[in-house]
């Protein structure tokens, strides 16, 4: 039988962890090699005790398998409850909050609800990888916006040409980021407002990181800026913050005729997520601040760990006062990719390239803080005799 994938297939490139992680393990077993992966930002720390013995109890349960088809109210005021006291914002939580299976399959399926084949979507090079992707799936075309490196890294809407500007159709932004974990600002965010508006676009904030900040006050949400609700909407996930990756649930909040057309569209794609992962998240919702204030501390120490130790490396570090990853510029002569195979030969450390999030990328690594403070010491160590 003669196979052969749909032409859309060759927009679609794999993905390089998996080749990353086949080579350490190669490099493994040829030389014992100890390895230290700060490649894939999934995390390391078991969600809290509360959350398993609650998914577990349910799971029990024989009335559990049923479909959903769509989110529980408990999940949507549990949202809506959050947004309230952690962002002091107000939300529908018939009209203005829908679920969906992680915010991979939300991030690649939106475009589809709002785009045609040729519309315009404004993104940043470099950016996360799913975005592209459904950009893609909807047969629109990407236009990537400059990171403003003076103003710590945030898209310059102002670079973007008037003419680009008048078709497009969506703008996604990260704050903060992946790659890059710029934080915003509400004059920022009033300024994306403004030009939404001016340009009749669609504004999607991921806000897949919005938990983890190191100092002062948490991230702001889209929503604080004024007339945000007109013109966007904003994703956040508890596969972070909540360390449920592998339960995928997420949540997509904002303007209810943008909500009403995504829900049109998951009506068509899926039968929603199991009820007690629905509950589960709920309750993680309703006890956030309890939940993420162990998980800042950690995640803060991490942080200084290993900025402070690449910078004495005589690396680069992209400033930032959150996320969950580092953004670094190395200093070799190499390009990333070839870089980064050969961290992993020479002292077993795993990262991600810089390319793989765009051509912008070049010369930078990704560095996720997924492992103890101690073997971030330890990588650090390792990384001190490379021979380049």
């Amino acid at each position: 039988m003669n196979i052969i994938p749909s032409k859309k297939m060759s927009l679609y490139k794999p993905a390089i962890f998996s080749q990353l992680k086949s080579f350490a393990k190669k490099q493994q077993e040829e030389k014992g090699l100890e390895l230290i992966d700060l490649s894939l930002g999934s995390p390391d720390l078991p969600p809290h005790e509360m959350l398993r013995e609650h998914l577990s109890k349910l799971s029990l349960l024989p009335s559990s398998y049923g479909y959903t088809l769509t989110a529980s109210n408990q999940f949507k005021e549990a949202v809506a409850n959050y947004y309230k006291r952690v962002n002091h914002v107000e939300l529908d939580p018939e009209t203005e909050v829908i679920q969906t299976i992680g915010s991979q399959e939300g991030l690649v399926h939106l475009p589809v609800a709002f785009c045609d084949p040729g519309d315009i979507v404004l993104t940043t090079n470099p950016s996360y990888v799913a975005y592209d992707a459904g950009i893609k799936l909807a047969g629109a075309t990407s236009y990537y916006v400059p990171l403003d490196e003076e103003r710590g890294f945030v898209p310059n809407l102002g670079a973007i040409p008037e003419e680009i500007a008048h078709k497009a159709k969506l703008l996604i932004i990260n704050m903060p980021g992946n790659p890059v974990p710029a934080s915003p600002s509400i004059e920022y965010f009033t300024e994306v407002v403004e030009f939404a508006k001016k340009y009749n676009i669609i504004v999607l904030h991921d806000a897949a990181y919005s938990e983890f900040y190191f100092s002062g006050d948490r991230p702001i949400t889209f929503f604080a800026a004024p007339g945000a609700k007109e013109v966007g909407l904003e994703i956040n996930s508890l596969s972070k913050s909540f360390s449920l990756a592998g339960a995928r649930v997420a949540y997509i909040v904002g303007n209810a005729e943008m909500i009403k057309i995504i829900g049109q569209l998951k009506s068509n794609l899926d039968f929603g997520i199991f009820d007690p992962i629905q509950s589960t998240a709920a309750l993680a919702l309703d006890h956030a601040e309890e939940i993420t204030a162990q998980l800042r501390t950690i995640f803060k120490e991490r942080h200084q760990v290993l900025t402070t130790g690449l910078q004495e490396l005589g690396w680069q570090i992209a400033p930032s006062d959150g996320g969950m990853f580092v953004w670094a510029k190395y200093p070799y002569e190499m390009d990333s990719v070839s870089f980064s195979f050969t961290l992993i030969e020479q002292v077993g450390v795993i990262v991600v390239p810089g390319t793989e999030f765009g051509t912008e990328g070049e010369g930078y690594v990704r560095l996720a803080l997924v492992q103890p403070a101690d073997l971030l010491k330890k990588a650090l160590e390792k990384l001190k005799s490379l021979s380049i």
